[in-house]
């Protein structure tokens, strides 16, 4: 792993911490404050909105920014939005800190991705950006159950400084590793804006919130699946997320190589899986070393998907792959929201605790449906651009100018003297030369 791929992975694990923990700290918040479990889980919805808002909003704001500097600036504002988390004097200055902390959230991947993509070759590309992931998911298996340990013995404000300074040394290790890499000169919102409105980017961006909403109809609710379904302890709730994060990890190292071989193929081949893995997932909870697997297979299956969403719609977006690489961490943060709230209707319904896993299905096939439509489309657009060629081929090129040669000389035959290379001329020197014609 390189240095400035080390560093990119560094402010992942950052964002990756505070986006997960306050999941684990709802109560502790809720007691301190003085409010309603429910009412805290507002919280997780401020920073969700922030991340959608601000994906779009910064990206187009900084799209004439340098790479480098654009970078160290999100990660300000990420530093800044948890420090006031910690400082939050109550629960609506709290709300204010999350959904500003969430702001660079989409931007920074997204810039990340196309810094990532440009600091290796052309057939490496997948597998930096999920190297920059790692970041996100080692956050699921360290940072998350860390965090939340310390907040639950330390208080939650205590959580929210720690990741502040993590933000610090993200910046540091970004404005030390990180080359500078500087702005295309044709690079503007315009550009951005229309190349988002390919259909294949906006395709790419629907099947990742219809495919990766599968996985928060059920990771959202893992907790209480862990207690009621599985028949563990409150304490080993900490365990169960931390599989998850490993499953989560190991995804992304295969998906990476797996989208640089064939982008598509990893990305049908991802979403069929989930679609198993959720149907299979209510059967295995009454045997527990078998649920705990598929926690595993739900993590890697789930998280395989976004990097080759993350490559398809920045190949598509062409040479303006910004503003869509970060819509895409929007679309991920509306997979979030939706999932998680169909997975609750299901609750609700009476359908049992682990009824989340059969929506989670629907919705994976949902994402799986809507790629191979954007694939069969793409194919055809492919055809059509080659029938188009056959038919109406290009003229041809003009002939270049030759060189000016002095004029040929003509022997005694007629025939006219051909060019030689220099190396095989024969030099000036003495001995019979054959006479010019006039």
């Amino acid at each position: 792993m390189s240095l400035a791929l080390l560093a990119l992975a560094v402010s992942a694990f950052g964002i990756g911490t505070t986006e997960f923990v306050m999941m684990g700290l709802l109560p502790n918040v809720a007691d301190d404050l003085g409010t309603s479990v429910p009412t805290a889980g507002h919280l997780v919805s401020a920073y969700a909105i922030g991340v959608v808002i601000g994906a779009p909003l910064l990206t187009g704001l900084g799209s004439r920014i340098p790479r480098k500097r654009m970078l160290l600036a999100l990660m300000a504002l990420f530093t800044v939005g948890n420090l006031a988390s910690a400082l939050a004097p109550d629960f609506g200055w709290l709300v204010a800190g999350r959904f500003l902390a969430g702001l660079p959230h989409g931007a920074f991947f997204g810039v990340g991705a196309v810094v990532a993509a440009r600091l290796v070759p052309e057939g490496r590309r997948a597998r930096a950006v999920a190297t920059m992931f790692l970041g996100l998911t080692v956050a699921n298996i360290v940072g998350v159950p860390a965090a939340t340990l310390l907040g639950q013995h330390l208080g939650w404000r205590a959580t929210f400084l720690v990741v502040a300074a993590i933000g610090l040394a993200a910046m540091a290790a970004l404005a030390r590793l990180v080359p500078r890499i500087p702005v295309e000169a044709h690079q503007d919102v315009r550009r951005e804006l229309r190349a988002l409105g390919n259909r294949q980017v906006l395709l790419g961006l629907l099947t990742a919130v219809f495919g990766f909403a599968g996985v928060f109809a059920v990771y959202s609710y893992l907790s209480a699946m862990t207690t009621k379904a599985m028949g563990f302890g409150e304490s080993s709730v900490t365990l169960v997320l931390a599989l998850f994060g490993i499953g989560m990890t190991l995804g992304a190292l295969a998906a990476g190589p797996l989208t640089d071989r064939a982008l598509r193929p990893t990305l049908y081949g991802s979403l069929g899986a989930l679609a198993v893995v959720l149907v299979a997932f209510p059967f295995t909870v009454d045997v527990r070393w078998a649920a705990l697997a598929m926690v595993v297979l739900l993590g890697a299956v789930g998280f395989m998907t976004t990097t080759p969403l993350q490559m398809l719609v920045m190949n598509k977006a062409k040479d303006a792959p910004t503003l869509a690489s970060a819509s895409n961490h929007s679309a991920f943060n509306l997979a979030n929201a939706g999932g998680a709230w169909l997975g609750g209707v299901a609750i609700a319904a009476g359908w049992g605790w682990t009824s989340p896993a059969f929506v989670g299905a629907v919705l994976a096939v949902a994402g799986l449906a809507i790629a191979a439509t954007a694939g069969f489309l793409d194919r055809g657009e492919g055809t059509l651009r080659s029938r188009v060629v056959a038919a109406h081929p290009s003229r041809p090129a003009a002939p270049r100018p030759a060189a000016h040669h002095p004029a040929r000389p003509a022997f005694e035959d007629g025939t006219v003297a051909r060019d030689e290379p220099d190396a095989a001329r024969p030099s000036a020197g003495p001995g019979p030369s054959r006479p010019s014609g006039p």
